[in-house]
């Protein structure tokens, strides 16, 4: 159920300023061939790295202002949607591919032994985490997205022939978790396929499935590695082909998912606009005002 607003009310919400979100700058190297060229959107672009907490907070604000029936279901509508897709619509408006068949570790336990002397959990399980969801990323390509060249695929993470080797990792921390927890795992391609390539860039992501954030990001740089010659190869023609499709479903998948989270904030700010923020607003106090 769409909410239907007034033409004095539409007015007025594109008069109004929408609230500020913090910006986190995000900087990459210079150099890198990104997923993340397509046109930004204006609000998304700047999107506070809490921005998912941040609509739900402003939607309390609205519910315990007073609502009408119509915009009480509105509301509802939108805290579902949040609720069931925050994964996709968290890391999708950066291109990061969510679904069953493309997503490296998910929902995986944070155990106790996982912790450092603070209590939080230690740095280097980052890094593990980084690369337990990197394996189950290429297992998906055996598994669901090209099972015909599976046995090449599976080389991919043995010393047998021509395999994937970690170059070098950078993680970012956002902040610390703690037991219990779960988290998720998901990688994009940070570099555009080419034929001749024998090197390419991982982006990670790395959510608290209980604060429903990312707690941190990574950087692989690998290498495809011939392990019979001892020296950097290209990759095959087919892995070019395949990764190829994965670049271009990652560019939808920030487009698609960019506009979806814009319209889940107009729709916010459409909210807030009919109900606290506006000239004549009166909060209805309940019984206890009468």
């Amino acid at each position: 159920m769409r909410l239907l607003v007034p033409a004095r009310s539409a007015a007025s919400a594109l008069s109004r300023r929408t609230p500020a979100l913090a910006s986190r700058p995000f900087v990459l190297q210079a150099t890198r061939n990104q997923s993340t060229n397509a046109p930004a959107q204006p609000t998304t672009a700047s999107l506070s790295s809490r921005w998912l907490s941040d609509v739900k907070q402003r939607i309390g604000k609205c519910i315990t202002f007073g609502l009408q029936p119509h915009q009480t279901s509105e509301a509802g509508l939108i805290l579902q949607e949040v609720s069931q897709d925050w994964r996709e619509l968290l890391c999708g408006i950066e291109g990061f591919l969510t679904s069953p068949t493309r997503r490296g570790l998910f929902r995986h336990r944070v155990v106790w032994g996982e912790q450092d002397a603070m209590g939080h959990v230690n740095n280097v399980m980052y890094n593990r985490y980084a690369e337990s969801g990197r394996i189950e990323w290429v297992q998906q390509y055996i598994r669901h997205i090209d099972p015909e060249h599976a046995e090449e695929w599976e080389e991919v993470m043995t010393p047998k022939g021509s395999g994937l080797i970690l170059r070098k990792i950078t993680t970012e921390f956002k902040f610390p978790m703690r037991y219990p927890d779960h988290i998720s795992v998901y990688h994009k391609l940070g570099t555009k396929p080419k034929p001749g390539m024998d090197a390419f860039i991982f982006d990670v992501v790395i959510l608290s499935e209980l604060n429903q954030r990312i707690a941190a990001r990574c950087f692989e740089s690998c290498v495809y590695y011939d392990y019979r010659l001892g020296k950097k190869t290209p990759l095959k023609d087919f892995m070019v082909d395949v990764l190829g499709e994965t670049w271009e479903l990652q560019k939808a998948a920030k487009q698609a998912n960019s506009a979806r989270v814009q319209g889940l904030l107009d729709r916010v700010r459409m909210l807030e606009v009919e109900s606290w923020d506006r000239e004549d607003a009166v909060e209805d106090m309940g019984s206890s005002g009468r």
